[in-house]
């Protein structure tokens, strides 16, 4: 943490104020590896890659912790980044990760039964509502990073495909699904990297189609110097 010293002026007199600043990794780092993890897994199975009947259940703790947990953490630490698309796509999705642990956990202790043909019309309409929102985090996206952009599109289109899937009780619709969010968790990936490896080499390596935005000269004293807006 470091603090920098500024005059303000307090009754017509100036005097010292100090302005500590805290700077943090960029939080996409961690929500965007955790929700490619568990969106790649959870979709390759969709798509029908491997797994068999229970392969749910063995995936539901670690799509509640790594896609869960992890990315809902980073969207509260957005909040600090003051980046309002990771805040809402990252908390959004981490917690329906979590809420799909436990989910299957509730279908393995029985308190509810797994449905037996493809028509799952319950999480059907949640996935229409994920879809609403991913698809305006998509638009927000494309006024500060290509990538980012990109991940929430194909997030949308195919939380909206699996929506139709579930709606209609289509299992190869519900594949078409998996193969659309298979593409989305390669390119958080992709997205991921970028960041992680710009913030330790201290410059861009991969690109990530960030628009180069003009910033005034910040001055002493005006508005919170030093404090940056997004990741």
């Amino acid at each position: 943490m470091a603090a920098s010293t500024v005059g303000v002026r307090v009754n017509g007199n100036e005097v010292p104020a100090q302005i500590y600043l805290q700077p943090i990794a960029a939080p996409s780092v961690l929500g965007l590896f955790g929700f490619a993890g568990a969106t790649f897994m959870v979709a390759a199975n969709m798509a029908h890659w491997y797994g068999g009947a229970n392969t749910d259940l063995y995936l539901a703790a670690f799509a509640a912790t790594f896609g869960g947990l992890a990315q809902f953490a980073a969207g509260m630490w957005a909040f600090k980044a003051r980046d309002s698309v990771a805040t809402a796509a990252h908390g959004m999705w981490g917690a329906f990760w979590i809420a799909y642990g436990i989910l299957q956990y509730e279908f393995l202790s029985g308190a509810l039964h797994t449905p037996a043909t493809a028509s799952f019309p319950a999480l059907g309409y949640w996935f229409i509502v994920l879809a609403a929102i991913t698809w305006m985090c998509a638009w927000a996206a494309s006024a500060e990073s290509i990538a980012m952009s990109a991940v929430l599109l194909f997030l949308a289109a195919g939380s909206t495909i699996a929506a139709i899937g579930y709606l209609a009780g289509s299992a190869s619709i519900q594949v078409i699904a998996g193969y659309v969010l298979i593409i989305s968790s390669i390119i958080a990936w992709y997205a991921a990297s970028a960041l992680m490896l710009e913030g330790a080499f201290h410059r861009k390596v991969l690109s990530s189609g960030r628009p180069v935005t003009q910033q005034a000269d910040l001055v002493p004293g005006a508005g919170e110097p030093g404090v940056i807006r997004g990741q």
